[in-house]
């Protein structure tokens, strides 16, 4: 059963963490928000459009943020029962740190649940429907195109015009000027033309029409006749599907597998497929490895006065050092599939280190440094 000083402190941690977490996704949320502001209303996309797209990015900015948000909860809450004398009086009643450690790592296992969801459910679904929905926008962006009698600017530098579009949706008297590549401007006309779904993306076919080349360099203009010419309009589309899966919208089962069929689906190597799927499992680990390491560092310094800001920089640093032994056994399961335990050294070596904190926190006389004192002569002071 849990005792009422670890609900308590659990609950601290649990509020000060939404609270940071809170924080940390509006603010990476909100710069992600302004890319996906220009992409999507500068090619006529609604507001809602906006909003949908914004939603299916927010759980993996919520994965990203949830470790650095469990770390700095867990500094804030430390360091106020610290300095209100709370953790000093509880430690007086005879609990040990590895005793006041078990909320903390309650709070520990609640953030690693958090985060397996995220990264092994809830992200590769939003990435697969995201990459989906940008694909229909994709193709749905070439609509805009077919206007009747007005001039349009899909993408800069590109002006279309129909005068007509027949019952059979033929496309009367086009006119396409493109002005993209600087020092050079190519404009089209065709009597009829077509708009079709390719592999790679629409093409407008145009039919019995012209096509002038004006080079601004020497000023020269050459005019070529065509029966027929298509015209990819995947290049005027901001936004684009992409033919093949990413490793990260797989599920991690489909991933540990890296099959044949898994590798030719995404176009990666086993070994990108497999750093990926323990690249989840290691950072979610790290999620609960994070607090541990936090409380651990600042119980080393018990009550001051001048407050315990070097053991708060010293875990922070730790911390740093965790994250960077992490990236570099991923990096070295991209080289080898199996050298997969090393995508767990970050998160081993992070366990070890909590541990050692913990017992250097239950024996402060380690830390002591020893007091030499001079030796008394036999007869006495003289």
């Amino acid at each position: 059963m849990i005792g009422r000083f670890d609900r308590y402190l659990l609950a601290q941690l649990l509020m000060l963490f939404g609270f940071f977490a809170l924080v940390l996704v509006l603010v990476y949320w909100v710069n992600r928000a302004v890319v996906l502001f220009d992409q999507l209303i500068a090619n006529g996309q609604s507001a809602l459009v906006f909003l949908e797209f914004s939603a299916l990015t927010l759980p993996n900015v919520i994965r990203i943020v949830l470790p650095i948000a469990a770390f700095a909860g867990t500094l804030y809450v430390t360091n106020k029962l610290t300095s209100e004398s709370e953790l000093v009086v509880v430690q007086a009643t005879g609990f040990s740190p590895w005793r006041l450690a078990r909320p903390v790592l309650f709070f520990g296992v609640i953030v690693f649940c958090l985060a397996s969801i995220l990264a092994h459910v809830l992200v590769p679904a939003s990435l697969r429907q995201l990459d989906q929905r940008t694909a229909e926008i994709s193709e749905n962006l070439t609509a805009r195109l077919l206007t009747e009698g007005r001039f349009l600017h899909p993408a800069r530098g590109i002006t279309f015009y129909i005068r007509e579009i027949s019952p059979l949706g033929e496309l009367q008297n086009v006119f396409l000027s493109d002005s993209r590549f600087d020092g050079r401007r190519v404009t089209y006309t065709a009597r009829e033309a077509l708009l079709i779904r390719g592999d790679t993306g629409p093409s407008l076919i145009m039919f019995e029409g012209l096509a002038q080349v004006y080079q601004e360099d020497g000023r020269r203009l050459s005019i070529t006749r065509f029966e027929d010419f298509a015209y990819d309009l995947s290049g005027l589309v901001d936004i684009g599907a992409t033919a093949q899966l990413r490793p990260q919208q797989l599920g991690t089962a489909q991933l540990l597998r890296a099959d044949a069929t898994t590798q030719a689906l995404t176009g990666a190597s086993r070994a990108t497929l497999v750093a990926e799927a323990h690249e989840r499992i290691g950072n979610a680990l790290n999620g609960m490895i994070a607090p541990l390491i936090g409380f651990a560092t600042l119980l080393l310094g018990g009550f001051s006065r001048f407050g315990i800001w070097r053991q708060i920089v010293g875990a922070i640093v730790l911390l740093i050092g965790v994250q960077m032994l992490t990236r570099v056994g991923q990096d070295m399961v991209q080289g080898s599939a199996d050298l997969w335990p090393a995508a767990y050294l970050g998160p081993a070596f992070g366990a070890v280190l909590a541990i050692a904190l913990l017992f250097l926190a239950a024996r402060p006389a380690l830390l002591r440094r020893p007091r030499w004192r001079r030796p008394i002569p036999a007869g006495g002071a003289q």
